[in-house]
């Protein structure tokens, strides 16, 4: 007697699991997002066999080998023809690498990729006959087309554009069958493909709905697998949860090598590529572009693009600069803060946008108890200009010297900028990398950088910038706002 199916329900948004309907996710808490679907109970008997699909392959099990011999079959990265790309990716493109980018929707993931491919059939390869796949399960293949020579614009007939949409091995395709992706897959034998998205597949052997659970993993799975074995880069493109979290199983992103997140404000320009795991590099490292009319365009200066020193004036108190340290580069990046009182005496309010609402919490309560500062009876709202989020501690210290700023009314002084972090009994702690953040400092014209007392020493002015130092928030305080 066969086994009985039994049933599960899983959470459109986030891909949790439960054996039981309820009104709200407990993995997201997002209300009515949870639907039924069929569990598996048998091992569904495909061609190839029982149990998941998987890409077969010809060639017999090569057993155990030395280290040495494994080291000696490494391949050479694959360049990639766009710089701050390259940069996020820690130097190229690793062949049998998988890579998972995720981020909201509209953001501009698949005009990335996109954009990706097409600068790799432009570019000049060793391998005349490499081949760049797109696979889609979301769109028709005629409106990638079509989005694909929009990108192009004006060169298109030019021979030395940045983008080759017509390369003959660069191939389009729609399909949300795992087999017949596989099979695309060991038959073109290309050197990267992109699959759009991973919660579109299907793997027929998992007797569930595309975009469950069971069904990410074991479609991610196979895909890796076969990247491996082909010695082909995969990116996979996934959807995010209302949080900014990729949407599926946490398993997801330790199956892949590199983890990416897109993000942005979709009702700006500026949009910023960051590396949250990379297996081939660094996991902090961040790439900036800015979307225009025909696709996406590098941002080679981000600091410039993050800091408004125009409309500096105009701004009173309520804003600092920070120098804050991403990958291997240094970023001056405006920080703001507003304080309101509090309407009809209710609850105070605390908002952060591309800012970690525990840290600002934190931070308001080291001002008001060690530097005096009392928020008690306001509404407090932070955000990092530009819509750029932000994770560095040193971030702490510009941070408070704009909310300190705005519930004083003393503006920081012109020409500093600031990189520490706070402690909870109001010490400024030191942070890596401060000749770095001097040198950026100096490069856009700021006379004064703000820094730790504690820590190594520095000389008291380094390429025409003068440090200021605080053991405290208070003097930090002192030493950075006007008027006191």
């Amino acid at each position: 007697m066969a086994k009985r199916a039994t049933i599960t329900f899983f959470c459109k948004q986030c891909g949790h699991e439960t054996s039981r309907w309820e009104g709200r996710c407990p993995a997201c808490q997002e209300w009515d997002a949870l639907v039924e679907a069929p569990k598996e109970a048998e091992p569904v008997i495909t061609k190839k066999g029982r149990g998941t699909t998987r890409l077969s392959t010809a060639a017999p099990h090569q057993g155990l080998k030395p280290l040495l011999e494994h080291a000696r079959e490494k391949l050479p990265r694959i360049s990639v023809p766009i710089g701050e790309f390259h940069r996020v990716l820690g130097g190229g493109i690793v062949p049998g690498g998988s890579v998972l980018i995720g981020g909201e929707p509209g953001i501009g993931k698949s005009t990335l990729m996109l954009q990706l491919l097409g600068a790799l059939a432009a570019s000049k390869q060793k391998d005349g006959t490499a081949g760049w796949l797109y696979i889609t399960g979301e769109e028709a293949p005629s409106q990638i087309a079509a989005r694909g020579l929009r990108l192009l614009g004006e060169e298109a007939e030019s021979k030395g554009g940045a983008f080759n949409f017509r390369h003959e091995r660069l191939k389009l395709a729609s399909e949300t069958d795992l087999q017949a992706i596989l099979d695309m897959l060991n038959t073109e034998r290309p050197q990267l493909a992109v699959i759009d998205s991973v919660q579109t597949l299907r793997d027929p052997s998992v007797n569930s709905a595309p975009g469950s659970v069971s069904q990410v993993r074991e479609c991610a799975m196979a895909l890796v697998d076969a990247a491996r074995q082909l010695h082909c880069a995969v990116f996979l493109i996934g959807h995010v949860t209302k949080d900014g979290t990729i949407a599926g199983p946490r398993v997801l992103e330790h199956i892949v090598d590199t983890v990416l997140n897109f993000e942005g404000e979709t009702r700006l320009d500026l949009r910023c590529l960051r590396s949250i795991k990379n297996r081939f590099g660094r996991t902090d490292e961040v790439g900036f572009f800015e979307m225009t009319q025909t696709g996406l365009v590098e941002v080679p200066d981000p600091s410039a693009a993050l800091i408004d020193r125009e409309g500096a004036q105009d701004k009173g108190a309520g804003s600092a600069i920070g120098a804050l340290s991403e990958g291997t580069r240094v970023l001056l990046i405006e920080l703001q803060a507003l304080c309101v009182p509090v309407p009809g005496g209710g609850s105070p309010r605390r908002k952060g946008s591309g800012v970690d609402a525990n840290r600002l919490a934190q931070i308001l309560a080291v001002l008001e108890a060690r530097a005096g500062v009392p928020f008690g009876a306001l509404d407090v709202f932070a955000s990092a200009a530009g819509g750029f989020r932000i994770e560095e501690p040193a971030a702490d210290l510009p941070l408070a010297l704009a909310l300190a700023s705005v519930a004083t009314g003393r503006p920081v002084r012109e020409g500093v900028v600031a990189a520490g972090e706070i402690g909870l009994g109001g010490e400024v702690r030191p942070v890596p990398r401060l000749e770095a953040r001097i040198a950026e400092a100096a490069r856009l014209g700021f006379k004064s950088l703000l820094i730790p007392a504690r820590g190594r020493s520095h000389p008291a002015k380094v390429s025409g910038v003068q440090l200021l130092r605080a053991r405290t928030l208070r003097e930090a305080l002192a030493l950075a706002l006007s008027g006191g």
